[in-house]
Formats: structure tokens, C-alpha cells, sequence
């Protein structure tokens, strides 16, 4: 074993040489386990059930080639990766047991949470206090060891620990969590800790995904007992980048998938497959699909700022039209989700938490959230409206940065948050009225709403003929097999949850010039709407166009955006437009009326209170405004008493007007 090991390192010589270059900021040589399979199979194997007594000969042989003269005692490490695919090397959290400890195995997860980096010493002096013997103990457990006995004076005595003159390490603790992606819908992950020591110590973050090799090891119980804890000795980690790479997808399916984009009516196919127990709601079910295949990541402006690819939707309205069902559909199909409700989730939870580290003695670590540990899939939040303000402010950044910010119990921290926002919501008085913004029907703030790319008013209409055909279509769920088969998606689940896994990974659609032109006339013409001081869009309805465009390009496995996307995401903007911006007062698109709690009409009612207001005051000896004569001349100008009064009271709880007496108004200027 020992000639072989040695003769394989010395074919790389060219990686130590430039390792020794770089020491004591580099001390690993990262080697690959395939290849050495390739070279050595049967110590390659012993590496795998043998782990420690294969590492040791590897760094003994490593450390006494001589590549570095001018250290005395060079320490170097030999870390493997790239182990084979197959279930004896790589293995899933969940799957590590008891046969598995002792052995070299790779696993793949998310970190959700770090420790300090604390030193650990690695070989410890110890003083006998009764002949002042020097005796060296090598550190290979969590727990301080000391000699059993005196080599000196040849007596058990005890030892005192000299920590100035022991050696030491940095050592980190870490938690994984099984990717997403991995997890069938409902179910738990599951999680492990890891041991990682010397250079691998704070090289990833809460929310990275990670791939590595280590050795499964025991922690014994506090208080004595049959049960331990097992965690992961970490021999090398390193980022991956990559999305969903875990969905097995097989040359068959692959076949399939790209047939399926050729289809001729592929679109039709996909938007069906979405939801189909769900009656109606084609707009929703279009924009659901759009949104599970995101916009063109990784764009960055040319002063560094990241443009935001996912999208995000919500889904407002009456209850008992199938939010919550929709988005269940979309936590069990989409490739990587997450589903939480706004009652059972804090700011904390979505974000990060703030946890005591036992390896610390109780210093604080952080954990994090839902929207980190989702990054690159979607995040389904139900009640979004039972949600605390507090809470729901913790999204503010998330939702256009695409990162959270930290700063608890003295630890200050940025995660990535690339995360689709899929949120539902009630109105306050539970029915849905179509006269009031949407602001005001809802405990959502206008700067978290402006937020969403898109949002769906859902309206329970009395309609005998919708009754009817809604009434047909849900008794096919609880009929004889043949009706339900004609509630059967028309792509199967597990094919478009491959599918769209498969289109963000390889996909990554280009605007054509043709397209950006579509785009440029629509968001110009959809502007000259505005007038009289509403505005039918802002720039953020532009940046929706071209990822919902993106999104429609993906679906077709195209990486170019043609005018037919284009014309799709128009499509969807200009009807959900219509549906929550359209101001029956002035007849005119005011998007005010989504992102504001003030609408340009009732801005309007404002401005002429607050002249009236002004002129009484001016031409009054006392310098007040009588209420009657406010509804007077408000009233004339076609103003009502109703709005007359909430307008009144809007202006006393910002502090503009206040009344010294009752029916006298005074401004506070």
C-alpha cells in the first residue's frame, strides 16, 4: 500500500510543488478519488472502509517527500472529493446509519447553520506534578486525554495541562440539511452535524450548498448510555453552484423532455398540468407556471448590482376559492420548495435565527430560514395577511435584493435569498370589494405588495352557470375512476418536475432585439396611459415583462426570448393590470392603487379638503374650520360626507390638521 500511495503522489509533483509554493496560506493537496480508484483499487477501497489508517499513511508520505527545505516539520493534509455517484460512496443525510460509521463516505446538503472557529488542541503537554516529567498526548477526541501514567518516575500521578506550550487548531462546527430538491413533497429534512478542522474552517455560509467527504464518527450521550450521536469528520468541502443537479433525469426522460418542447402545443399542456382539480383560474395557473421556471439567472448590471430572475406572485381574495390548494400543488411539483403559513412563521424563521452553540458553551450562532434554505426554488407562504408587521418586514430586502441581512446578538451576516415568493392572502373583512385598492383591503404594507410582480384578485361570483360547471368538475374527484381520469394532468408530475428542472439548468434565454422592441412599446404605451396624475405602471412592471418573457423562452427550452414570449408575458401583465389597477372612479389604470393606500382619486379628494381647509382658515379671525362649512363646500364639488370624514381623519392621524375644539379644525403648521 505504502509504494503505491507514494508513487502516486510523486505523479503530482506538479500540484505539491506549487502547494509547498503557497504554505503555511495552503496546506491541503486536494486529490481525486476516482482517479486514485483508477490508479490503486484496492487501496482506494481500503480508503473508503479504512479511512484513518489511509489518510495517516498518505500524510506521513506526503510530509516526509521533502518538498519543503526551509520548514523544519511542514504539516500537510490530504483531502479526497469527487467520490462515484454510487450509493456505497455518496449518500443521502437521511440514509447514513450504523453500517456507515468509521467508513469514508460523500453527502450533499445546505448548510443552515456555522459555529465560532475555536482552537482545539491537537496534541496536548502535560506535566506530572510529582516529578515534573513533560508527557506528549495526542488529541484525537473531542475530550481532553491525559497519560495514564508517568514515563519518568513510573508512577500514576497526576498531570497538570500546559496550554501555552501544546499544540492547537482551528476546529468549526457545522449543521447540514438535505437539499430540497431531494424531498418529496411533505416530507422532513433531515439534518447532520459536521467536524471540521485546520483550513476547512469558515470556507462556506448559512445557505450554501455544499458536497463532501468525510468520516462518519460517534458522539457519545452527556449522561451514560446505548445511544450516541453521530456527526461527520469533514476531509474536504466545496460549493456547488449548481441547481436542482440532484434529479436523477435518465437518458429516457431526457428524450422525453426534449419531445415534449417540440410539441406543438407544449404550453397548453403545461399550463393544464398545473392544478388540474382546480376549476378555472387559467391566468393564475399560466403565471404559477412562469414562475416555477424563472427568469435568466446570474445577470449583473455593469456596476455590480445583481438583477433579480424570480418572480414573484400572490393570490388575493375571497376564501374558499382554492389558494391554499394551489399552492400545495406547487410545494409537491415544483423541483425545490418549501411551504410555510403566516401564522406558524416568524421574521426569524423566513430569515435567520439566532441560536446558542453547545461547542461554545452557549455562544451564538446562526441558523438559517426558510427563504435561504429555498434558494433557487420557491417559497409558498399561505395567510401571508395573518403574518405580524414585524414579521412581514423581514421580506422587504429578500424580495428585491435577493439577500438578508443580519445583525443578531452581535453577529452581523449577509445570506443569499434567490427565492420565488408564491404568497396568498385574505381581505380584512373577508369578502373581496371591488370598488376599494387593494391597499386598504388588505394587512399587507403597499411596499411589500409593489414587491410582487404579478397579483391575482380571486372572486367568488355568484354565477349560476360558473356554479354549475365548478360543481361538475370537483364531484369527477369523488366519482368512478374513469371521471377522474379526466381531471388527469396532461403532463405526468414527475415528467414537468424534471422537466423544469432540466430547462433551469440548461436554459438561459437572451432578449432578441425584435422582443426588446415589443417590450420598449408596450411599457412606453402602457405609461401614456397615465394622465391627471395616475400612473398606469412603474419601471418595476418593465423588469416583470422581461422576466415573465424570460420565463415563457425557458418553458420552450429556448435560449432566445422571440416576440411570442413577449406577447405572453403582455398577455398575463395586461389582465392582471386590468384587474387591480383599473379605477372605476376616473376610468383610467392607476397603479396607485395597488402600491399606495392612496389612489389618484382619492389623492384628488385630498388636495380640494386640504384647500378648503386652508381658505376657511385663512379667512377666519379665529383661524379655524367649521366642519359645516367644510361639508359644504366639499359637498358641492361632488364629494360625499362618507369620504369628506375619512379624509378628515386621515389628515388628524398624520398630524397635518388637529381640532382644539370639537368641530374646529387648525392645521399643525
Amino acid at each position: 500500500m505504502a509504494g503505491n500511495i507514494e508513487s502516486f503522489l510523486k505523479s503530482k509533483k506538479e500540484d505539491i510543488d506549487k502547494l509547498a509554493s503557497k504554505y503555511p496560506l495552503k496546506k491541503s493537496l486536494i486529490l481525486d478519488f476516482q482517479e486514485f480508484w483508477s490508479y490503486d483499487k484496492e487501496t482506494a477501497e481500503k480508503l473508503r472502509v479504512s479511512p484513518e489508517e489511509v489518510l495517516v499513511e498518505f500524510e506521513d508520505t506526503l510530509n516526509n517527500m521533502g518538498v519543503l527545505t526551509s520548514v523544519e516539520k511542514p504539516k500537510f493534509f490530504v483531502r479526497f472529493r469527487n467520490m462515484p455517484k454510487d450509493p456505497g460512496y455518496t449518500v443521502m443525510v437521511r440514509h447514513i446509519n450504523a453500517e456507515h460509521i468509521g467508513k469514508f463516505i460523500s453527502v450533499e446538503g445546505v448548510v443552515n447553520r456555522k459555529s465560532e472557529i475555536l482552537p482545539k488542541v491537537n496534541n496536548a503537554l502535560f506535566v506530572c506534578n510529582k516529578c515534573d516529567g513533560r508527557e506528549w498526548v495526542k488529541q484525537d477526541k473531542k475530550f481532553l486525554k491525559e497519560p495514564g501514567f508517568c514515563r519518568q518516575c513510573g508512577r500514576q500521578s497526576e498531570f497538570r495541562f500546559m496550554p501555552e506550550e501544546s499544540e492547537w487548531i482551528d476546529v468549526q462546527e457545522l449543521e447540514i440539511q438535505e437539499p430540497l430538491e431531494l424531498l418529496k413533497g411533505g416530507e422532513q429534512a433531515r439534518t447532520i452535524k459536521l467536524w471540521c478542522e485546520n483550513d476547512i474552517t469558515d470556507v462556506v455560509s448559512p445557505g450554501d450548498k455544499i458536497i463532501l467527504t468525510g468520516i462518519v464518527r460517534l458522539q457519545p450521550p452527556k449522561v451514560k448510555g446505548s445511544v450516541f450521536y453521530k456527526f461527520l469528520e469533514v476531509n474536504h468541502l466545496e460549493g456547488v453552484e449548481r441547481e436542482f443537479e440532484d434529479i436523477e433525469i435518465t437518458p429516457e426522460e431526457e428524450s422525453e423532455i426534449i419531445n415534449l418542447s417540440k410539441d406543438s402545443k407544449l404550453y397548453d399542456k403545461i399550463v393544464g398540468s398545473i392544478a388540474p382539480s382546480i376549476y378555472g383560474y387559467n391566468e393564475v395557473k399560466e403565471a404559477i407556471a412562469l414562475q416555477m421556471f424563472g427568469g435568466r439567472p446570474g445577470k449583473v448590471l455593469p456596476d455590480g448590482t445583481a438583477v433579480r430572475p424570480d418572480i414573484h406572485l400572490l393570490l388575493i381574495g375571497d376564501p374558499g376559492v382554492a389558494k391554499s390548494r394551489m399552492l400545495q400543488f406547487v410545494n409537491q411539483i415544483a423541483p425545490k420548495s418549501i411551504y410555510v403559513t403566516g401564522k406558524g412563521t416568524t421574521g426569524a424563521g423566513l430569515t435567520a435565527t439566532a441560536e446558542k452553540s453547545e461547542l461554545a458553551e452557549g455562544a451564538w450562532t446562526l441558523k438559517a430560514g426558510a427563504l435561504v434554505l429555498a434558494g433557487g426554488g420557491i417559497a409558498a407562504i399561505d395567510e401571508f395577511d395573518k403574518m405580524t408587521e414585524e414579521d412581514r418586514s423581514a421580506m422587504h430586502e429578500a424580495m428585491e435584493q435577493q439577500t438578508i441581512s443580519v445583525a443578531k446578538a452581535g453577529i452581523i451576516a449577509r445570506f443569499k435569498a434567490n427565492t420565488s415568493i408564491l404568497a396568498a392572502s385574505n381581505p380584512k373583512f373577508s369578502r373581496f370589494d371591488n370598488y376599494k385598492p387593494l391597499a386598504e383591503q388588505f394587512d399587507i404594507p403597499p411596499t411589500l405588495i409593489s414587491r410582487f410582480d404579478l397579483i391575482f384578485p380571486l372572486r367568488d361570483i355568484l354565477d349560476s352557470e360558473a356554479d354549475r360547471a365548478i360543481e361538475k368538475h370537483m364531484l369527477k374527484m369523488h366519482k368512478s375512476v374513469s371521471d377522474m381520469k379526466e381531471i388527469e394532468p396532461k403532463v405526468s408530475p414527475d415528467i414537468l418536475r424534471k422537466y423544469i428542472a432540466y430547462a433551469r439548468i440548461h436554459v438561459k434565454p437572451v432578449l432578441t432585439e425584435d422582443a426588446a422592441d415589443k417590450i420598449e412599446n408596450f411599457y412606453v404605451s402602457l405609461r401614456a396611459r397615465s394622465s391627471g396624475g395616475t400612473a398606469a405602471s412603474t419601471p418595476r412592471q418593465l423588469e416583470a415583462l422581461v422576466r415573465l418573457s424570460e420565463a415563457s423562452a425557458k418553458m420552450r427550452l429556448s435560449n432566445t426570448v422571440s416576440v411570442v414570449d413577449v406577447e405572453r408575458a403582455v398577455k398575463l401583465t395586461e389582465f392582471v393590470l386590468m384587474e387591480i389597477a383599473y379605477d372605476k372612479t376616473t376610468g383610467q389604470l392607476d397603479i396607485d392603487r395597488v402600491i399606495t393606500s392612496y389612489p389618484s382619486s382619492t389623492r384628488a379628494r385630498i388636495r380640494v379638503i386640504e384647500d378648503i381647509l386652508r381658505n376657511l382658515v385663512g379667512s377666519s379671525d379665529s383661524k379655524t374650520a367649521v366642519i359645516d362649512d367644510v361639508l359644504e363646500q366639499a359637498g358641492a364639488q361632488g364629494i360625499s360626507k362618507s369620504d369628506i370624514d375619512q379624509v378628515l381623519n386621515d389628515l388628524k392621524n398624520k398630524g397635518v390638521i388637529y381640532e382644539p375644539r370639537h368641530g374646529r379644525f387648525m392645521f399643525t403648521e
